[in-house]
């Protein structure tokens, strides 16, 4: 019983999920300000509650293509790397995140302006996609603690 009142209580205290499939969840997907014809970024925090999957890809009908990356410093120089997959653990989370794993939408086809939404769909290795809308923002946002899951440490 105690078990059971604890883990409704981590439930209540996480931050909501944007979409979920199955035993996926997106959590506070934003994205920055940006002018048509050039490139956006979409961050957000995936977690898995289910089996291994990964990312393989996503699309959005507000860009030509959107492609995943990875910045490391190296070296003291930034550099970006281009990823086909990023792999999500069961019971694990990844962080899309300034000056790290990020999505980049390329060729916008229309300005993104505070305050909008970015529609997109997520592709999982599994089958899973996740419909999500990217929130624009005119800054990094507040950092929003994770509540643990269960299991995890």
């Amino acid at each position: 019983m105690k078990t059971a009142f604890a883990i409704a209580l981590l439930l209540a205290a996480a931050p909501p999920a944007l979409a979920r499939e199955g035993g996926l969840r997106v959590l506070h997907a934003w994205s920055r300000p940006a002018a048509a014809g050039g490139a956006g970024v979409g961050y957000l925090t995936l977690v898995n509650h289910g089996k291994a999957d990964a990312l393989v890809g996503a699309e959005s009908p507000v860009a030509q293509k959107i492609e995943m990356h990875a910045s490391s410093l190296a070296g003291g120089v930034m550099k970006m790397t281009t990823e086909d997959r990023v792999p999500l653990p069961a019971g694990g989370a990844v962080e899309f995140a300034p000056n790290g794993r990020h999505l980049m939408l390329l060729g916008l086809k229309r300005p993104l302006h505070p305050g909008d939404k970015v529609p997109a769909t997520l592709h999982f290795a599994s089958g899973a996609a996740i419909a999500v809308d990217f929130a624009v923002e005119t800054g990094a946002p507040a950092a929003q603690p994770m509540a643990p899951m269960p299991g995890m440490h």
